[in-house]
């Protein structure tokens, strides 16, 4: 059993808009998002969007859109960093004004000489501190046309450790740090300093994000120290891999989440299969929500780096969709049909048709694929019908022909009457079967011929037959 925190759960999911809800993000969302509800805490959304370049309205509304069809709803946000920059300037002045903080007049060609001075002699490239301001230090003439950075004044000596929630302690040397720009010469605060700002103002206790942030860690602990915040525990997550073990690409399924709903992925599905890629529960693989929420905790997450697996991803939506509703699932399956060419006036029912078909369904598209027979026209292949409908076949088809004017329609009635036409004839199941599948539904492959020709209606297999029999 997890000790709740001693102070109530806030987590954040804190994306930067530059692309889509990718896998990563929408794993870490989904940890963060767990977690706050496992002890009735607070889920916060942040867009982090300082980036203006690569900042684009579209991908923020991206992420929106994965994390709704997600079904993570955030408790507060979404905030927008563009919209906070009075309160960063505010801690800026702040941090001047208490030494912890100073301008740098030092141009862009200047900082470079340094880092490439320093990597001249073996060491690892910085800014030289040319203007930081220590006792008894004269600083340089202020250049007159130059606007000045604002640097954080980063501790000289000890080091910065914290025990990561997934990779155990880590310690940094500040030696290792140099004096991180916190603003620009146009007063635009920077990417580090955003989030440690807001990670203070919005009071989040826990972080949990990707592994390449780890640099980013000890930057924003100090930062947090330098104007008397408290930490939260920080989460490292390792990258999920493809399969053959290399970085995710598009290859391998790196693309936005809202794409494997275009794929006919389940939401519930893909929370379940990502929740997997880092955390277990037992050898559990399949579970719900409710149950994943009661069992998460940041003790169970590993390390390790998992490998997606489409065919894993597969066997957990064949569930999902197993287990769903039909006229839900008849929905989703609706949109593509009808780019198909689905005619549905005149056809059985959608729901019921997808409850025929969906145990032996991987996505929605196959579902729906599957589901086509039932609302187009057969087009019997001329070879198949030559190869299967015989002349050996040919009076038992006729005589099934003359039988379902009377037989009561309904799966077993027909299914009897299936068997009674067998026996007269001395013909086997397949025998029969294909070529009424062939005439009816168009094809080889369908459920049980019983169950095909009950859903058809007896007027359309009527129909059917009297074009061949």
């Amino acid at each position: 059993m997890t000790t709740a925190p001693a102070k109530p759960v806030r987590t954040r999911f804190a994306p930067s808009p530059t692309g889509f809800l990718h896998l990563g993000g929408a794993r870490t969302a989904l940890y963060s998002w767990a977690y706050a509800r496992h002890f009735g805490g607070t889920f916060v959304l942040r867009i982090e969007d300082t980036d203006l370049e690569r900042s684009t309205p579209e991908a923020v509304q991206a992420i929106l859109d994965g994390m709704e069809w997600l079904g993570l709803q955030h408790d507060e946000g979404p905030f927008y960093q563009m919209k906070r920059m009075d309160r960063y300037r505010e801690v800026v002045a702040q941090m001047l004004a208490a030494g912890t903080a100073y301008h740098c007049y030092s141009s862009p060609e200047e900082v470079q000489a340094m880092r490439d001075k320093a990597t001249a002699a073996g060491e690892k490239p910085r800014y030289d501190g040319t203007w930081r301001p220590e006792e008894g230090k004269t600083l340089p003439a202020i250049p007159a046309d130059r606007k000045p950075v604002v640097r954080f004044k980063n501790p000289l000596d000890g080091d910065v450790t914290w025990v990561d929630v997934v990779k155990g302690p880590i310690t940094i040397s500040n030696k290792e740090l140099d004096d991180l720009v916190i603003a620009r010469p146009d007063g635009t605060p920077t990417y580090n300093f955003c989030v440690a700002v807001d990670d203070w103002d919005m009071q989040i206790t826990h972080v949990l994000r990707g592994d390449d942030h780890v640099n980013n860690t000890p930057r924003q602990i100090n930062i947090l120290r330098a104007i008397g915040a408290d930490l939260p525990e920080y989460g490292h997550l390792p990258m999920i891999l493809g399969a053959d073990g290399s970085k995710l690409s598009k290859r391998h399924g790196a693309v936005s989440v809202i794409d494997y709903a275009d794929k006919g992925y389940l939401p519930e599905a893909m929370k379940n299969y990502l929740a997997r890629l880092g955390w277990s529960h037992g050898n559990d693989e399949l579970f719900s929500m409710e149950q994943f929420i009661e069992w998460f905790n940041l003790e169970s997450l590993t390390a390790s780096s998992a490998q997606f697996d489409f065919d894993k991803l597969a066997w957990v939506n064949n569930h999902w969709i197993k287990q769903a509703d039909n006229a839900r699932l008849a929905e989703l399956a609706k949109k593509p049909m009808l780019a198909a060419g689905a005619v549905f006036e005149g056809a059985p029912e959608l729901a019921t048709v997808i409850g025929l078909l969906k145990d032996r369904s991987n996505t929605i598209v196959e579902l729906a694929d599957a589901a086509m027979l039932f609302f187009r026209a057969p087009q019997p292949d001329p070879a198949l019908m030559a190869q299967h409908y015989t002349d050996a076949v040919k009076p038992a088809m006729a005589d099934f022909a003359a039988r379902i004017a009377t037989v009561e329609w309904s799966k077993e009635a027909i299914a009897a009457m299936i068997k009674e036409v067998l026996a007269a004839h001395d013909l086997k199941m397949p025998q029969l079967a294909m070529p009424l599948r062939l005439i009816v539904a168009g094809q080889l492959q369908t459920p049980a011929i019983d169950a095909v020709l009950a859903l058809f209606g007896r007027d359309t297999v009527a129909a059917r037959l009297a074009a061949h029999v």
